[in-house]
């Protein structure tokens, strides 16, 4: 039975030898894995949960620092670069062939298909860096909305000249309970209604921020937008302009982070029809639609607050009433974190599970699993191993965000680092391979220029919220909500 177990897990290598001929070989997918059950819609519902995260909420602050024309140019640019790469990446989840080609269970198995050698421990790097750093980054801002409720009501009830300051570490102790729980799932595929709930969730804040938004515009009020954003000289000096552009870069590219699981997400889909062909949909439908909140909120939100525009409009406080509403928005903010950081923590957690029972395949503590009987759920199976890993990185990443509580300089960061390598430069490299396009040709040409081009943007970026990040620092004041 515990042998049948971990051939539920996505991660665990079979061999469909391993599997009796007979009844059970129709339950059974090409590669000897039990059949897989996604459709576009619940690739959709990943995708979506994925990509609208607290990446919208810093929005109206990033088109405030590039402005009217900037801001909806570089969002759209965005758009259209992680839609195409991810059609790319898309076909490699099989190979050679994207419809009869060898599955590829994670990033770096498509990355070791089509180009092998030191590539695939740098994919490696950086995709896993990436999600700790997501999980981080969620855990902060989880936090932040958690505070924003007890702030709103305190400032409903004496007034908003009132501080009303709350530590945040509390409730990134809170979240990270959650989510040691939540942890123990042991199948990225078992979390498909976690997904939807958060995808659900995603929507509901990103549409009240939008309303609030549209709302406080129709209101009338006079504040200060420009063509090119925040103006040097009233709202920031020159060095500061440059600087928050850059970050400003850094948290688009982070509202667009999901190609790190994308792999992960399409081998949750059944195979007719082709996953390739599912995954493009789920992908068409998943960036259209988020690109769409996206501006919506941003220009919105930039129309709303202009140059003063928070960090993020539903916990900055831009809005204070009505505060029912700002209570259920930061609630859904909440709910949507806690299925987010799930989507972008299972792949890490089963990259170092399959690592470590593949090298340690004797140890009973890594491999073996304990079946206990739970009421009104039924068999769980339990591994010591699974449960002592997923509960120290939850901790871990708990206390980081506490050493490092700034919202939008840690989510430019992690946008920066990880946009080239992993939305742009691998996806277009094994797509070179696959296709086997002549070098110097033309298409292999405006390729390598869209990829360095890439390379700069991320640099830049990264740039810009490493400055964020040292100037948050210096001002940091420990037990205060940081926003």
């Amino acid at each position: 039975m515990a042998k049948q177990m971990q051939k539920g897990s996505m991660f665990i290598e079979q061999s469909p030898g391993d599997y009796e001929n007979g009844g059970i070989q129709k339950n059974l997918d090409d590669d000897g894995r039990p059949k897989r059950t996604g459709t576009w819609v619940t690739a959709s519902a990943h995708i979506i949960t994925a990509v609208i995260g607290s990446g919208v909420l810093s929005l109206a602050w990033a088109i405030a620092q590039l402005g009217w024309v900037a801001g909806p140019a570089v969002l759209m640019a965005f758009s259209f670069i992680t839609y195409f790469t991810s059609t790319l990446l898309a076909d490699c989840y099989r190979a050679p062939d994207p419809v009869h080609g060898k599955r590829n269970y994670t990033y770096m198995d498509v990355v070791r298909a089509y180009l092998g050698g030191r590539k695939v421990q740098l994919c490696g790097l950086a995709q896993y860096a990436n999600l700790v750093g997501i999980t981080i980054g969620y855990t902060i801002t989880a936090s932040i909305s958690m505070v924003a409720v007890k702030r709103s009501n305190c400032f409903h009830k004496h007034g908003h000249q009132v501080k009303c300051q709350t530590s945040n570490y509390p409730f990134m102790a809170i979240f990270a309970c959650i989510q040691l729980l939540l942890s123990q799932i042991p199948d990225f595929d078992k979390l498909s209604w976690l997904s939807i709930v958060a995808a659900v969730m995603s929507f509901a804040y990103s549409s009240i921020g939008l309303g609030l938004s549209i709302a406080k515009v129709a209101g009338g009020g006079h504040v200060r937008t420009s063509l090119t954003g925040v103006t040097v000289g009233v709202d920031v000096s020159g060095s500061e302009k440059i600087w928050r552009t850059f970050q400003a870069i850094g948290d688009i590219a982070f509202a667009y982070a999901y190609s790190t699981v994308l792999i992960e997400i399409q081998d949750t889909i059944k195979s007719s029809p082709p996953e390739n062909k599912s995954m493009k949909r789920a992908t068409s439908i998943g960036v259209s639609t988020t690109t769409l909140f996206y501006v919506l909120c941003g220009l919105f939100g930039y129309a709303a607050f202009g140059n003063d525009a928070p960090g993020n409009f539903l916990t900055g406080f831009g809005f204070y009433e009505p505060f029912w509403l700002i209570d259920f928005a930061n609630i859904c903010i909440a709910i949507h974190l806690i299925g987010a950081y799930q989507v972008f923590a299972q792949p890490l957690f089963g990259f170092v599970e399959g690592w470590c029972s593949r090298n340690w395949s004797d140890n009973k503590f890594i491999t073996g699993e304990h079946a206990v009987d739970i009421p009104f759920y039924g068999i769980y199976y339990v591994n010591f191993f699974r449960l002592v890993w997923r509960t120290a990185y939850v901790i871990v990443t708990a206390v980081i965000a506490m050493i490092f509580p700034f919202f939008n300089d840690f989510l430019g960061l992690i946008g920066a680092g990880s946009f080239w390598p992993l939305t742009v430069y691998f996806p277009i490299e094994m797509h070179i391979a696959q296709t086997k396009i002549p070098k110097y040709s033309f298409r292999w040409t405006w390729l390598k220029i869209l990829s360095w081009v890439c390379l700069v943007v991320s640099l830049i970026a990264a740039a810009g919220s490493v400055q964020g990040l040292i100037q948050s620092l210096k001002t940091y004041k420990p037990f205060q909500t940081q926003e």
